[in-house]
């Protein structure tokens, strides 16, 4: 029994703490965004191309500076500069036409200023079950908080007239729209230097996909060479999130990040560092602004080397990926690939898009448990179509794969069970010595072969598993609004009537007195109040979530009434 008092000061323990780390980020003062920070992975290299401060990070156009050439001959069609360090006049910014693109699963609105990527609705995913007009934004320019917008081009390191994002371009059409015959849609804009130099973006979609493949092909058909490097960037409103523990989506990062290949990383906005990027040009990598659920992402051109970049200021970041310079001879012809993901973080989509983009699923450290969970939990409703189902399905499985143990622990306490009075005598017989007492229970215990933290073991066991369970129900976009039975309509919100928390606390009242009931009576208190405070503290937890817990619970009860019944009837035999 004082191993059992060790364990009950542990479980308290441990609650105290999340309770704690819940009240800190709460309750604890916000760090204060920094005023103006720009940082950039290329500033720390001698070929530095870094990102300008410019006084707005929706305006600057990235790659600025001098290419690592002499300055193309297209440049001289520029108006020279008066003097050195004067600075250009500034043009006035022509009217931007408006590109409305529909597929079955995107609603977009570029513009011909730069081809920007200015909203972005995604149609089968509204931002509340019961208002199913109300669509979620993943890009808005004229969203209330701030702007988040796409922005793609071509840059000579503004040496010469360029297409980047301050580029006008022209469309045949402004409005695309993918028919029901038809499985692929292309989007073209084309784009002039007056001196020979063409440029044509295609903008290609495909049904059913929220992947988007971007491709610039220059042609040449002047005088001199032309040299240039594309570059994407996703401009996006940050705000710190204020966590809650009645909010279990707060919990989810909302911002960029990057994987460099080899690892994933989520960028800190409130201390940005350089040292977060990427340290040198890289293959294979890609750069994401990710929300609960949803991610926009950028996916350059795996086979060139490739920088990275960063800018925060005020409450807004800049995300980028620049490619490397190409050449462009007189009557030669190029192309820049590269590929924009946008929408929900549906990881078969996400994992076919770029190696470990499935990542921006983000289930944290938990990652290797919660993974191979959200696969059995796929596969599962890949059969029966209900993922209320899938997850008491799920949960028999786990159930069945640790029986064995459970098994052995559950006779343990079937044996503490048939013990118990033998137990009670003898707290009374020794209870002016304790020292004699922890002896004779020894013995007792190793006599009867019970192992009294037998109970302990199942439920450390199941711990990883329940967060995991947690991460996947939180994290996984599949399972965002999915029905279940009845009053359950969204299985990732906690239950509107709090009839599962209610059911949960019952199921494990029930598994209490099924157990062996602690001779200490202050301990039989408490962890008969137990189930109570597991109810207040899960009856805002995804309603998912509470009902994997309910089936386990259910299921370890069944299991050990079998086990005590059994143990019961070899008592008697051996009587």
């Amino acid at each position: 029994m004082d191993n059992q008092r060790v364990f009950l000061w542990a479980g308290l323990a441990v609650l105290l703490f999340l309770n704690l780390q819940t009240w800190q980020h709460d309750f604890s003062p916000p760090t204060p965004t920094p005023a103006a920070v720009v940082t950039s992975a290329s500033e720390n290299r001698a070929t530095a191309n870094p990102i300008p401060a410019a006084g707005s990070l929706y305006d600057a156009v990235p790659g600025a500076g001098t290419p690592p050439t002499a300055v193309p001959a297209s440049a001289a069609a520029q108006p020279a500069l008066a003097a050195a360090g004067a600075e250009p006049p500034v043009a006035a910014v022509p009217a931007a036409e408006t590109i409305h693109v529909s597929t079955d699963v995107l609603e977009l609105e570029f513009t011909t200023l730069g081809g920007e990527l200015r909203d972005a609705q995604l149609r089968k995913y509204p931002r509340r079950k019961d208002t199913p007009s109300d669509l979620i934004h993943l890009m808005n320019a004229d969203g209330a908080e701030g702007p988040s917008v796409f922005q793609w081009g071509l840059t000579t390191g503004g040496v010469a007239a360029e297409p980047n994002q301050k580029a006008v371009f022209s469309a045949s059409a402004s409005r695309y729209q993918l028919a029901d015959n038809q499985d692929d849609l292309t989007v073209p804009l084309t784009w002039s230097d007056g001196a020979g130099l063409t440029v044509t973006r295609l903008i290609h979609l495909r049904r059913g996909s929220y992947t988007i493949e971007l491709t610039q092909s220059v042609v040449n058909q002047g005088t001199a060479p032309w040299r240039a490097r594309a570059y994407s960037q996703i401009t996006h409103h940050w705000a710190k999130v204020e966590r809650s523990m009645w909010d279990p989506s707060t919990y989810s990062f909302k911002g960029p990040a990057v994987y460099n290949g080899k690892k994933y990383q989520k960028l800190d906005l409130e201390k940005p560092d350089p040292e977060q990027l990427p340290k040198a040009p890289l293959t294979g990598g890609w750069a994401a602004a990710l929300e609960h659920h949803f991610v926009a992402a950028i996916v350059p051109d795996p086979t060139a080397p490739t920088d990275y970049t960063l800018a925060v200021k005020d409450n807004d970041y800049r995300l980028g990926v620049i490619g490397p310079w190409q050449d462009i001879a007189p009557g030669a012809t190029a192309e820049f690939h590269q590929t924009l993901f946008i929408g929900p973080k549906l990881q078969e989509q996400l994992s076919a898009v770029a190696p470990k983009l499935d990542l921006t699923a983000d289930y944290g450290r938990l990652t290797v448990i919660a993974q191979p969970l959200f696969w059995l939990l796929s596969q599962v409703h890949r059969l029966i179509g209900n993922w209320g189902f899938s997850i008491i399905i799920v949960t028999f499985l786990i159930k069945l794969a640790f029986y064995p143990l459970a098994q052995t622990s559950g006779r343990s306490m079937a044996r503490m069970r048939t013990i118990a009075p033998r137990m009670k005598a003898m707290q009374e017989r020794y209870k002016d010595d304790r020292e004699q007492l922890g002896k004779q229970m020894m013995e007792l215990y190793k006599r009867e072969k019970v192992n009294p933290l037998a109970g302990c073991l199942p439920i450390l066991v199941q711990i990883p598993v329940f967060m995991g369970f947690y991460w996947v129900l939180l994290e996984s976009v599949e399972v965002r609004q999915a029905p279940f039975l009845l009053w359950i309509q969204d299985l990732s919100l906690r239950d509107p009537y709090f009839v599962l928390p209610a059911i949960m606390g019952v199921a494990m009242f029930g598994q209490f007195k099924l157990n062996p009931a602690p001779p200490d009576p202050v301990q039989a208190k408490v962890f008969a109040f137990m189930p109570l405070v597991m109810t207040a503290m899960m009856a805002f937890f995804p309603a998912g979530l509470v009902l994997y817990w309910i089936t386990n619970t259910v299921l370890s009860i069944a299991q050990q009434w079998r086990i005590n019944e059994l143990v019961s009837l070899e008592e008697k035999k051996r009587a």
